[in-house]
């Protein structure tokens, strides 16, 4: 019963987290860490990722139609469209974030060496280095382009960027993703749009390397389960929040969290 009712609370953490851009990996290290849970294993974490997948994927369902289609066509009949152009976008920018996300994933797992103390620091210095990045370009950067003209240079980019998140637990991938197209100038809720596009891929990849760790139980399934509900949710909120709304409040939160797991750390340690 402990076991479902931890998969349940990790898997609303991970679909809370996971599209806002305040790192899902860290709230799924910080919660066990914080509470004395028993650490959860790289194939359970993947897993958890596998319901917000299922969860960007429903909620753009037509939208992945249509971009299948139009990049088809672009191939095929040589037929432009926004669609054709932003599937082989997202195709071109995953490759190079792919290769560079293992490359980093190695020297990040070097570093840590299995040690937590290590690694929640890197937690929380990474929250709070984002947090500053993610308030200060989103505040000074001008919203000048919007999603249907974001150009192959700065879709590279972007997708470049989730290496780093990737290979850091709590640079956040979608944190880092949305502030480099922030910077890039574009607009709010067409970069929050193109992140989320772009976590699919990378998702999808990791899934199918683990899927075979999977531990098929109760816990499993309404961990993903739990995961895909508020996945859904937090898209939902994002997308109609970010019309108006700026990243300023997430980028105060990841600063908060940074600093209290830097107090937890301490009180530990040293009281």
């Amino acid at each position: 019963m402990t076991e479902s009712i931890h998969a349940i609370i990790l898997g609303i953490v991970q679909g809370l987290t996971e599209f806002l851009p305040v790192s899902s990996s860290a709230h799924l290290n910080i919660f066990p860490w914080i509470f004395k849970w028993e650490e959860i294993s790289e194939s359970f974490d993947v897993a958890l990722h596998l319901g917000t997948l299922l969860a960007v994927c429903l909620f753009f369902f037509k939208y992945w139609i249509a971009l299948i289609k139009g990049g088809f066509k672009k191939v095929l009949k040589k037929e432009s469209s926004t669609e054709g152009k932003i599937f082989w976008y997202l195709v071109i920018a995953t490759i190079p974030a792919g290769i560079l996300s293992l490359v980093l994933d190695k020297i990040s797992k070097k570093i840590v060496n299995g040690n937590l103390n290590i690694e929640m620091l890197m937690i929380s210095i990474a929250l709070i280095v984002m947090g500053v990045i993610l308030y200060i370009s989103d505040k000074k950067c001008k919203s000048k382009v919007d999603y249907e003209h974001i150009s192959l240079k700065q879709a590279i980019l972007v997708g470049i960027s989730q290496a780093i998140a990737a290979a850091f637990p709590g640079v956040s991938r979608s944190g880092i993703t949305i502030t480099v197209a922030r910077m890039l100038k574009i607009d709010r809720e067409s970069a929050a749009k193109f992140s989320f596009l772009l976590a699919a891929p990378i998702v999808f990849a990791a899934v199918l390397v683990d899927i075979t760790k999977f531990t098929i139980s109760p816990a499993f399934i309404l961990g993903v389960l739990a995961s895909f509900v508020s996945g859904i949710i937090v898209i939902k909120f994002l997308m109609d929040y970010l019309k108006k709304g700026s990243f300023k409040i997430f980028a105060i939160y990841r600063v908060i969290l940074g600093l209290a797991v830097i107090a937890v750390f301490a009180i530990r340690t040293f009281a």
